[in-house]
């Protein structure tokens, strides 16, 4: 199988790496973390202008109707910049949300905003009871009237407080369904709060909140559609955990060719030097499963889909433990300092492993997918 890319592709990666550069050294993003908004408007824009924000919004729309492969890579570059504004939230899974199952007027509404870099769009889904079984939905949309009453709580919601408007999954008469609400609408509560990698998460509280049947994205149970974008954020996920891997891996070996002991440097000692192939290796074991995770995104049998992407999650995860365990430890007690990156990388590989279920749930998963 041929797995090298198109023209157009390498082209996308080379602009997202220069731009990433260029824009977000790691001084500059610790400046970011450390402001009030915890992500840089100039940065955001500077996605939009290079058409980065439009990747998954269809043409007929004004996008480049790309696909996860593409995703992929972007995020894969983006992953080597420790980025955190809201990329995965916004521009992969709200936008391949709304392009999935809003009508023509919600896309000419939002969609236009977001690929423009106006509109930040966060993916309000997961709650307490969620973190492994995607539709075990406890928030519930009552009819009334012309519209709708929210109640309910997501956790952890990564850049909800800076987004603009949120997508909340909710269980509705005919099973799920997705609204659209702004994030001042009345009756919602954010408790935000920095998450452990440096970007900004918070807790949405729905209290009675009244929205117009036009806030509703589609009709009819929505549950496939809402399995199909979480496992388009799971392989974009993986992209930028392959990112965070190459850094990790590139950061080791040139800290071991400078750092020296006993008059030499540590990388001509041999028990340093296993450690690091064997974090070779774990990052080409990513890198495949990362490359399939992108290939099945978009299968239409959901069964045969949600089995490959979490066969990648287990190798994923288990590269970014290893990866990040081993960088930590070559480099000491400077390793956990955030003076240097590679904390910051642990960090994020950290992170990763644990979102959108952990390496030990897909491990469950795909076991009981055998079985089956």
């Amino acid at each position: 199988m041929d797995f090298s890319f198109t023209e157009e592709q390498n082209m996308l990666v080379d602009t997202a790496e220069r731009f990433v550069s260029k824009e977000y050294g790691f001084e500059t993003r610790n400046r970011i973390i450390a402001s009030e908004t915890g992500m840089s408007e100039t940065v955001w824009q500077g996605l939009a202008d290079l058409g980065l924000l439009a990747l998954l919004v269809p043409e007929e729309d004004g996008g480049l109707n790309a696909g996860p492969v593409e995703t992929m890579l972007v995020m894969s570059a983006l992953g080597k910049g420790l980025l955190v504004e809201p990329y995965l939230a916004s521009a992969v899974m709200s936008t391949r949300a709304i392009a999935t199952l809003a009508s023509p007027d919600q896309r000419g509404e939002w969609l236009e905003r977001m690929l423009g870099g106006e509109l930040i769009v966060a993916f309000a889904h997961d709650e307490l009871g969620t973190r492994h079984e995607p539709l075990a939905i406890e928030t519930r949309a009552t009819r009334i009237g012309a519209g709708y009453l929210l109640d309910g709580r997501k956790s952890v919601i990564r850049h909800a407080s800076q987004a603009g408007m949120l997508l909340v999954s909710a269980l509705v008469e005919d099973g799920v369904a997705l609204f659209a609400l702004d994030r001042d609408t009345p009756g919602v509560r954010l408790a935000g709060y920095p998450s452990v990698d440096g970007a900004r998460a918070a807790d949405v509280f729905l209290e009675q909140v009244y929205l117009p049947e036009s806030r509703r994205l589609g009709q009819g149970d929505a549950s496939d559609a809402l399995l199909a974008v979480l496992d388009t954020g799971l392989a974009a996920l993986c992209g930028e955990a392959l990112g965070v891997l190459q850094r990790s891996l590139d950061t080791t070996i040139e800290y071991a060719r400078t750092r020296k002991q006993f008059g030499v440097p540590i990388g001509k000692f041999q028990a340093l030097q296993h450690r690091m192939a064997d974090m070779l290796i774990h990052v080409e074991q990513a890198r495949s499963m990362t490359y399939l995770a992108a290939v099945r995104a978009l299968d239409g049998d959901a069964a045969r889909r949600a089995t490959a992407l979490s066969a990648a999650k287990v190798v994923v995860g288990e590269a970014c433990r290893f990866v990040g365990q081993q960088a930590v430890q070559i480099h000491g007690g400077m390793g956990v300092t955030d003076e240097l990156d590679i904390s910051h990388c642990f960090k994020r590989l950290f992170a990763i492993e644990k979102t959108f279920g952990s390496t030990l749930d897909h491990l469950d998963h795909y076991r009981r997918t055998l079985a089956a």
